[in-house]
């Protein structure tokens, strides 16, 4: 059965790569699993049509048969643990690699976000400054911690897994920044994750989108 997934009409990242539908889509590709896609408008994502498939009136969603899924890092999982090649085999290495998905998106994650939208939302704000402040450091502390375990190596534990596929993502909102600049190995790591061919066909299809809806 091909799973359906929801993502933004009008994406407001400006097509690059950052709604987290990019994730699902990735993840998809990784595993060679073809994909619908129900394109959404901000307004439609409040209707009780959707808020029937994620309370919070986000994206994005998944699909299939009668199983409805919402949260990106939940729908990476499900279709990690249902698929090859994004998870580990053996018991114990899959449960460090599940462990680093979550560290991805609670650890991580959180300040790069609110680094990312303050820097958008709060720029006026007299606040703005020492805001940024803060979270920087905490983003620093959080990349000195990560670039420490990734040393030279490709990906975070052996083999790409589904934990890089989210950390790269979420490191993705720092690039050109000297927060990652400043820790080539993650700036390496990140360029890895680009240069794989399933991200590839999940940005150009993420990037057909905004380019339709801007030519409309």
């Amino acid at each position: 059965m091909i799973p359906t997934i929801t993502a933004f009409e009008r994406s407001p990242d400006g097509g690059q790569g950052h709604a987290r539908d990019m994730r699902v889509r990735w993840a998809l590709e990784e595993v060679g699993r073809p994909y619908e896609v129900r394109l959404v408008s901000f307004g439609t994502m409040k209707e009780a049509a959707h808020m029937a498939r994620q309370p919070f009136g986000q994206i994005p969603t998944y699909e299939e048969g009668n199983l409805t899924l919402f949260e990106s890092g939940a729908i990476v999982l499900y279709i990690a643990q249902h698929n090859e090649g994004l998870l580990p085999e053996e018991p114990d290495a899959r449960a460090i690699a599940i462990s680093w998905m979550f560290a991805a998106l609670n650890t991580v994650e959180p300040p790069v976000f609110d680094h990312s939208l303050a820097s958008i939302l709060e720029r006026d704000a007299p606040w703005f400054e020492p805001r940024m402040r803060a979270l920087e450091e905490t983003i620093g502390r959080r990349l000195d911690a990560l670039s420490d375990h990734l040393g030279a190596s490709d990906w975070l534990d052996g083999a790409f897994s589904a934990a890089d596929l989210l950390m790269v993502t979420v490191l993705r909102r720092l690039s050109g920044s000297e927060l990652l600049d400043a820790r080539p190995n993650l700036a390496a790591y990140v360029a890895r994750g680009e240069a794989r061919p399933a991200y590839q066909r999940a940005f150009a299809a993420q990037k057909a989108v905004f380019t339709a809806a801007t030519d409309v």
